[in-house]
């Protein structure tokens, strides 16, 4: 996989992931008769992924309302993508609010079987540069 930065849709695409999460996510909802669906999308440091972006969330939400019994009932399913609009220095600051350890989470594609980073794909630089705005040492284990 390359680690590069390419223009267009990154390598990494899963093509309409987010579409099936929501999907699963608002059959389960409406079974449950959960009103609320939380989604950690993030546009801001926009990869190129076309499923995080606000067109998306709100596009989706419509077709679930549209396409479920709760929705043409007068109910609806509300789809929350609080990180949205934050920077990823904004993100970072947040969960260290909520009390996340971020030396337990991984963002790279490539982080080997002992969960260290390649420090080099997108993922890595978008949260190197998070770390960074937010002012906050970054705790990820890198392989180099």
């Amino acid at each position: 996989m390359p680690i590069e930065s390419q223009p267009g849709i990154p390598i990494t695409y899963v093509p309409a992931r987010n579409t099936i999460f929501l999907s699963i996510a608002s059959a389960y909802a409406e079974k449950l008769s959960i009103t609320e669906i939380f989604i950690g999308v993030n546009q801001i440091d926009y990869s190129g992924y076309p499923d995080c972006r606000p067109e998306f969330v709100d596009s989706i939400q419509n077709t679930i309302n549209l396409g479920t019994k709760v929705g043409v009932t007068g109910g609806s399913i509300l789809i929350n993508a609080p990180l949205i609009n934050m920077s990823k220095g904004e993100i970072i600051r947040y969960g260290i609010e909520l009390g996340i350890d971020y030396s337990r989470t991984v963002s790279c594609y490539q982080a080997d079987s002992e969960g260290r980073a390649c420090g080099k794909c997108d993922s890595c630089k978008f949260r190197k540069e998070g770390f960074k705005l937010a002012g906050i040492k970054d705790p990820t284990r890198y392989k180099n």
